[in-house]
């Protein structure tokens, strides 16, 4: 019975982490999760706790604008894998939609952001810190026994730098948290009353407040977004330089110290415009021969007002024999072995989510639609369709079932409020029949002269054509397909 039982173990993936997994990621498309969303977790980081990859980050979907005093806040978000490709939804860190959050959060603030979690191995305890802007050390603390929570709050942190500041105003910003080999806790955070210089902070053995004991001006300033890592006895802080909160590309810097609290080198500067992004984290992940130091950039949606578009650039730092990192290469794939890891997969076998890119205009003149050919008799039960908004469109998306000569054969308007500003798979159940070998084909319209509502498309297929003059006549776009999906019964 033994090995039978370790046979059926191992087949529900409880000891696949055992073995080494070879992966490979793809940068400048959408990721989506297993769900078929896209992922929804920016200016974070990825962690990895007892075989499970986790990727945090904050939050767009529900309409925050950074600006926008009547955005609100989304709260923070966790993604579980065990390939870093396959990433399943595993929902909020901690309910953020009450009135208490949404003050401190929403449009009318400066925001909250960075969500970073370290295990502490002496309390068991998986410790969040936040940027915050309601309070004077500028973050709060949390707690969970989980890593993916509901995650409580402490009492409020202590940090040695601008301890009598104002409340609420820029104080200390955004930060990166690091546990040394010895179980040593510290923080990295941009102090904003010097303009953006970095501070490093040791943490109090809980990791819950700061000692005191600190490095101040770690860089000269106009720099933010560091991250802390240890390499070979080195440590290194890289950052953005120079700050510049949701640009579309900014340079990455990195300095060295022999100890987190320096003396720090002079700083080097290994991308101009970190890969179209702005630099998020570095995260040591452990392959099956070697150690990667996976860095992180948000692809910022160019300062436009729907950042939950914003994508990601994931490859691995590389180093010269003397330490140095050497410049980055922005590559578009990057292949390597995890030393524990194991397949994902996606939730619904028939959802395909490479190479798609997000696009918005369908609103007003402009339409869109997706042809697709029936695969059996039938009836059609439901059509999925990955799509968002932007721009605050005032009325709802139409999506119709027609022929091929534009008959109309199943009608779904949905409303506005319902759709994400991330994408989306949206579902529609038109319960019509269709007969194997006949083309249809789904038609997305909307009568908002306001905003737009989007798709996400790539160059792989067919059948996408367009409009611009309300319908009367369409377009066919060679070698494009809208992300959707068919289901018969």
């Amino acid at each position: 019975m033994k090995p039978f039982i370790l046979l059926w173990l191992c087949g529900i993936s409880l000891c696949a982490y055992s073995q080494a997994y070879q992966t490979t990621l793809t940068n400048f498309q959408t990721r989506f999760d297993t769900a078929g969303d896209a992922i929804d977790a920016h200016d974070g980081e990825i962690a990895f706790f007892d075989g499970t990859y986790y990727l945090y980050g904050t939050s767009y979907g529900c309409g925050f604008e950074w600006g926008n005093k009547g955005a609100p806040f989304c709260g923070f978000k966790a993604y579980a894998s065990t390939d870093l490709v396959h990433w399943t939804d595993k929902g909020a860190l901690f309910d953020a939609r009450g009135a208490v959050w949404q003050s401190r959060c929403n449009g009318a603030t400066y925001g909250c952001f960075r969500p970073h979690v370290l295990y502490n191995k002496k309390t068991k305890q998986y410790v969040l810190w936040i940027n915050v802007y309601d309070n004077r050390v500028g973050f709060r603390v949390f707690t969970s026994r989980s890593p993916v929570g509901p995650f409580t709050e402490t009492d409020n942190p202590k940090l040695a730098v601008n301890a009598d500041s104002p409340i609420a105003g820029l104080n200390n910003g955004d930060h990166d948290t690091f546990a040394d080999d010895d179980g040593t806790g510290y923080i990295a955070y941009t102090d904003w009353r010097t303009r953006g210089t970095i501070v490093i902070e040791k943490l109090t053995s809980d990791y819950l407040s700061g000692t005191g004991k600190h490095v101040k001006a770690v860089t000269s300033g106009a720099t933010e977004a560091p991250s802390l890592f240890r390499r070979k006895g080195i440590y290194y802080v890289t950052y953005s330089d120079p700050n510049c909160g949701y640009c579309s590309g900014t340079g990455t810097s990195y300095k060295t110290a022999p100890s987190p609290l320096g003396p720090w080198s002079a700083g080097k500067k290994i991308s101009d415009n970190s890969c179209g992004g702005q630099p998020s984290f570095v995260s040591v992940i452990r392959l099956k021969d070697d150690v990667m130091y996976l860095y992180g950039s948000d692809l910022w949606n160019n300062a436009a007002k729907n950042e939950a578009l914003a994508n990601y650039y994931w490859a691995p730092l590389n180093f010269a024999p003397d330490g140095s990192i050497l410049p980055m290469q922005c590559e578009k794939t990057v292949a390597f072995t995890l030393a524990k890891g194991a397949a994902g997969h996606q939730a619904d076998s028939h959802a395909e989510t490479d190479g798609f890119t997000s696009f918005c205009d369908i609103g007003g003149d402009i339409q869109r639609s997706q042809s697709f050919t029936a695969t059996r008799h039938g009836i059609l039960a439901k059509v999925t369709y990955a799509t968002f908004k932007s721009g605050h469109p005032e009325a709802g998306l139409q999506l119709s079932i027609c022929t091929a000569d534009d008959k109309v054969l199943s009608h779904h308007l949905i409303p506005s409020d319902s759709i994400s500003w991330a994408p989306r798979n949206i579902a529609v159940y038109p319960g019509i029949s269709v007969t194997a070998g006949t083309s249809y084909k789904i038609l997305l319209k909307s009568a908002s002269a306001k905003g737009c509502y989007g798709l996400e498309y790539n160059q792989e297929g067919n059948g996408e054509a367009y409009s611009s003059d309300h319908g009367v006549s369409f377009s066919s776009e060679a070698r494009r397909t809208l992300k959707h999906q068919i289901f018969i019964q």
